[in-house]
């Protein structure tokens, strides 16, 4: 039976800083940052296997998927599928199931789930068996990926009437992709049958769940859930305590964070990078920077290194207790002090400007960082495009979509949409929303509305109608329909609504109350509750009942 698959002004010139706290931190940053700039960079993945064997291929699948091989995100991924299309076609030898795993795993990490269908559905193809790690991925695919839970369940229920065993890393990842849903009692659900089965959890079944109690802010019953599963002999790793640090850092509770600390010994468990990077994370959010850079003591007392991520939270909190100028400068000033600045860095700084409405500052420290050589990313050009529509040249932003070295995402799209829609240009909006999907960059729901927006203030009413019917092909969104729904009640286009309505729950998509009342409300104020149209009405209000 197959497997069910689914289709500083110069830093104060250089002079030497007084003992003042802001300057004392500024100093320590420069301090850390060259010395995070002397570190060695990582190894390369091994060279190409001499034989054909799939385990030989399978490690160099896996070093290329763990390592990007330097070339972006995905590309180590990409680069593995090489390698199993390289053994299919040219050498004649069929992978195992191992190298499929490998490479579609990989492809999952990379956000490319379709991809890592396609390779399943490869490896069933080729008559090689699923084992429990491939099915373990396909699960993850489903529930982690692409939110289709049904197909996930089908999958491990095909699983135990097939003899595959789903183990603990496959129910984990269930419950992972449901607490990612915000089904957190399906999840609960899910880690009793695994106990009922005999099937022992771990931390990572646990972490979820917890993370997800965090996320909703039920912090007591996620220290609860912690209680129990201590309790209960299933020892909390350092990943279950960060999530915790994090939510506790959320709402300020820093003493309970300083407590976690201090027990971490007697408790099992060894705080590492991730852990203060957080903890400093929330300091400075805080206002705490101060404590953040006593924090980087502790680490280094404790064997542990600050890593880029933990320099970008400190280059933050510089730009809140001291001046985000002086971070600037110290940008600025990076070469002489020895500090290999990189994007991330000059991101962040770039975005504390926009937040302090220094537009033109955001375009000179661009400027300052292309001539230094270091290649902006799609982050860095959003900021970028953001201050040049703010600046009154939106025409540059637009130009800069034509240069090859200009990398767009959908959040740059979003800035330029909103900036033309803001002008009345909904024709040019809707033209860039076309040249958006072109460049093979899906529009969000973010994106929708400020379309569907723009052109029923315009009265384009069937441009976008057909613009919502085309972002239900990837789900109802939210905020398309409010969008279209709004527009179409301001237009008088109620007919027009109603047979939207009827279309949309006609496909089995699922309207929330607060929208059939609106939509009441609207068929009532143009009288169609009374006459012959007040079926209408009642058809609509049959419906909310319904849902209820």
């Amino acid at each position: 039976m197959p497997i069910p698959f689914r289709p500083i002004a110069r830093l104060v010139h250089l002079r030497p800083l007084s003992t003042s706290p802001r300057d004392h931190i500024l100093l320590r940053f420069a301090a850390l940052a060259k010395e995070l700039s002397d570190q060695p960079p990582p190894p390369p993945p091994p060279s190409r296997p001499r034989s054909p064997h799939p385990y030989d291929y399978n490690r160099l699948m896996s070093a290329h998927a763990a390592s990007g091989d330097g070339d972006g995100l995905g590309a180590g991924a990409h680069r593995a599928l090489q390698l199993l299309d390289e053994m299919r076609t040219f050498l004649g030898r069929r992978p195992d199931a191992a190298c499929f795993t490998t490479v579609a795993a990989a492809l999952s990490s990379a956000s490319r789930p379709g991809d890592a269908l396609t390779v399943l559905q490869a490896m069933d193809a080729d008559g090689v068996a699923p084992d429990a790690a491939a099915c373990t991925v396909l699960v993850g695919v489903y529930a982690c990926r692409l939110r289709w839970l049904d197909a996930a369940y089908e999958v491990v229920r095909w699983m135990a009437a097939n003899g595959v065993t789903p183990d603990v890393v496959t129910y984990s990842t269930l419950i992972s992709g449901l607490c990612n849903a915000s089904r957190v009692a399906e999840a609960l659900g899910v880690l009793d049958l695994m106990l009922e089965e005999g099937c022992q959890p771990n931390a990572h079944t646990y972490t979820p769940i917890i993370h997800a109690y965090c996320v909703s802010g039920r912090i007591h019953e996620a220290k609860e859930l912690l209680g129990t599963m201590t309790a209960a002999g299933f020892a909390p790793s350092t990943t279950t305590y960060n999530v915790l640090v994090g939510a506790l850092c959320k709402v300020g509770a820093f003493r309970e964070v300083d407590v976690l600390l201090e027990e971490s010994n007697a408790k099992g468990w060894t705080p590492d990078t991730i852990t203060y990077s957080t903890y400093m994370d929330g300091l400075c959010k805080a206002g705490r920077v101060d404590k953040s850079f006593a924090l980087v003591d502790k680490m280094l007392s404790n064997g542990l290194r600050p890593n880029e991520i933990t320099l970008n939270i400190l280059l933050d909190g510089v730009c809140h207790r001291s001046t985000v100028w002086a971070a600037k400068c110290l940008l600025e000033c990076s070469a002489m002090l020895g500090w290999h600045a990189n994007v991330v860095n000059y991101n962040t700084v770039m975005k504390r400007l926009c937040d302090e409405r220094r537009w033109l500052a955001v375009v000179k420290l661009f400027t300052d960082m292309v001539k230094k050589g270091i290649a902006p990313n799609s982050w860095t050009f959003s900021i970028l495009v953001h201050s040049l529509c703010k600046l009154g040249k939106l025409h540059i932003a637009l130009c800069l979509l034509g240069s090859k070295e200009f990398v767009t995402n959908v959040v740059t799209y979003n800035t330029l949409i909103r900036h033309l829609s803001l002008l009345g240009k909904a024709y040019e909006a809707y033209l860039l929303f076309h040249e958006m999907t072109e460049e093979g960059i899906a529009p969000n729901e973010v994106t929708y509305g400020l379309v569907i927006d723009c052109l029923c203030s315009k009265d384009n009413f069937l441009v976008a109608l057909s613009c919502f019917n085309g972002s239900l092909e990837d789900g109802l969104s939210p905020s398309a329909l409010s969008s279209i729904v709004r527009g179409l009640i301001a237009g008088g286009m109620l007919r027009e609504l109603y047979t939207l309505i009827g279309c949309i729950l006609g496909k089995g998509f699922v309207i929330d109350v607060c929208m059939y009342q609106e939509l009441i409300i609207a068929f009532c104020k143009k009288g169609y509750c009374r006459g012959g149209d007040m079926y209408k009405v009642c058809y609509i209000l049959e419906r909310m009942l319904g849902l209820k």
